[in-house]
Order: structure tokens, then C-alpha cells, then sequence
């Protein structure tokens, strides 16, 4: 047996040798009740699949709704498998692969965002540069004093993730992340 192929305890060694690994972004209409989160979660972990970015929110109030957010990776074979598996836990209303609904309407991705804060601690010329280096990328400033500040920054990851390479060197001390919110382009809704 190829050892690409040997069973690891996940879903990933059944797929065949010419299928690569993608990375879509889910959105999972749920009721918003204790512990579904939780199933949603044990789907994932109890069969392998791994989670890159989580969001859940309620976004319909009334109807007791939330929406999750998910960000994974598989081959296609999986990421249908992960989707169908959704579609079976009794408090999901619907699964929606943005990425697949993006490639219908001819865009590359969904829109995609996400929200970081970033603490960077440092004085004089650092303190100066970091200022300098967040203004450019739109960042705003949401606490500082003397010695630190701490930077909120919206937008797509590989901006909060070029943001946050700059910042090292100028003395990051913590990031948190809120992971990614996403949604298609269009009038059509999920």
C-alpha cells in the first residue's frame, strides 16, 4: 500500500493520489441552542477533518438563528463528505460551500474578512515605525499609552498576516484573532 495512503484514523488517507488538498470556507445556518456548536466541533474532530477558522454568531434574532463560519481543508472528495455530514445533524437548516458558490458565480473566492487586535510594545524609533507601518494598513489605534499600543486591523488574512510579520521585528507582544467572517457576492443570500 502507498504510504500516502496508509489509514491514519482520518477521513484524509482514502483520498486518491491525484486529488490535492483545497481550502474552502462553510457557512452553516443552525438553531441557536446549548450544544450545537459542540456537535458541529465532534463532527470535525471524530472524524479527522481539521478546522483552520471557526466563527459563530446569531445573526437572526426572532428565529433563534446563528450562522457558523468554517474554514477547512480536504480534497474534494472530503470537503463533500464534511458537507453532507452537516447537512445530517438534526439543528443544521443549511450547509453552503462558499468557495464552490464563488467558482458558480466567477469569482475566485468569497468575501472574506477578519478582525485582529494586535499589542506591540516599544519606545522611540520602534514606537515611531510601528505608527508609521499601521496607518498604512489601516489600522486604528484602540489602546497605548508610554511603553505599548494595541492595533485593531480589518480585512482579508494575508493582510492581517503581512501585518502581523511587520509588527515582530518592531516588538509584538499578543495577537487575537477573530477568525474568518465570509459571505458571496451578489444579491442571492445563503
Amino acid at each position: 500500500m502507498n504510504a500516502q495512503l496508509q489509514p491514519t484514523g482520518s477521513a484524509y488517507f482514502i483520498a486518491k493520489e491525484t486529488e490535492k488538498p483545497e481550502i474552502h470556507t462553510l457557512s452553516v445556518l443552525v438553531d441557536n441552542e446549548p450544544g450545537v456548536l459542540a456537535r458541529v466541533i465532534g463532527l470535525f474532530s471524530g472524524r479527522g477533518y481539521n478546522i483552520e477558522s471557526l466563527t459563530v454568531s446569531e445573526t437572526e434574532h426572532e428565529q433563534r438563528l446563528s450562522r457558523i463560519t468554517i474554514v477547512t481543508s480536504g480534497t474534494p472528495h472530503v470537503l463533500e463528505q464534511i458537507k453532507h455530514q452537516l447537512e445530517r445533524i438534526v439543528p443544521v437548516h443549511r450547509v453552503v460551500d462558499l468557495t464552490v458558490r464563488a467558482h458558480e458565480l466567477g469569482q475566485e473566492r468569497p468575501l472574506e474578512r477578519e478582525l485582529a487586535l494586535i499589542k506591540v510594545a516599544g519606545t522611540g524609533t520602534e514606537r515611531v515605525e510601528a505608527l508609521r507601518l499601521a496607518d498604512a494598513f489601516r489600522a486604528h489605534v484602540v489602546d497605548a499609552n508610554t511603553e505599548h499600543f494595541i492595533f485593531q486591523i480589518t480585512g482579508k488574512g494575508s493582510k492581517i498576516d503581512q501585518f502581523i510579520a511587520i509588527m515582530r521585528p518592531l516588538g509584538l507582544v499578543e495577537i487575537c484573532r477573530t477568525g474568518v467572517a465570509a459571505m458571496n457576492r451578489g444579491q442571492q443570500g445563503m
